[in-house]
């Protein structure tokens, strides 16, 4: 079975199963399910910060004056 298949067959057990779930459960299923969000995007918050010299490049890349810049459609089309 393919990853793909396996998340949308994770998604249809899901499903059936929200439609058993009282109110109240719901309600604990929808907090835990914003706990697993956040507890995601916060290790991905570290991944980046991990990468050396990554913020400052970040906020130089900001004061630079968009006259210096290009568009990146402008540079590739492929993308």
């Amino acid at each position: 079975m393919s990853i793909e298949t396996s998340v949308t067959e994770l998604q249809r057990q899901l499903s059936e199963s929200l439609d058993r779930l009282s109110p109240e459960r719901l309600h604990v299923l929808a907090d835990f399910a914003a706990y697993l969000v956040d507890i995601e995007s916060e290790a991905a918050t570290q991944e980046l910060l991990a990468i050396p010299g990554l913020l400052e490049r970040v906020k130089q890349s900001k004061s630079i004056p968009k006259a210096h810049s290009k568009n990146w459609r402008e540079i590739r089309s492929d993308v």
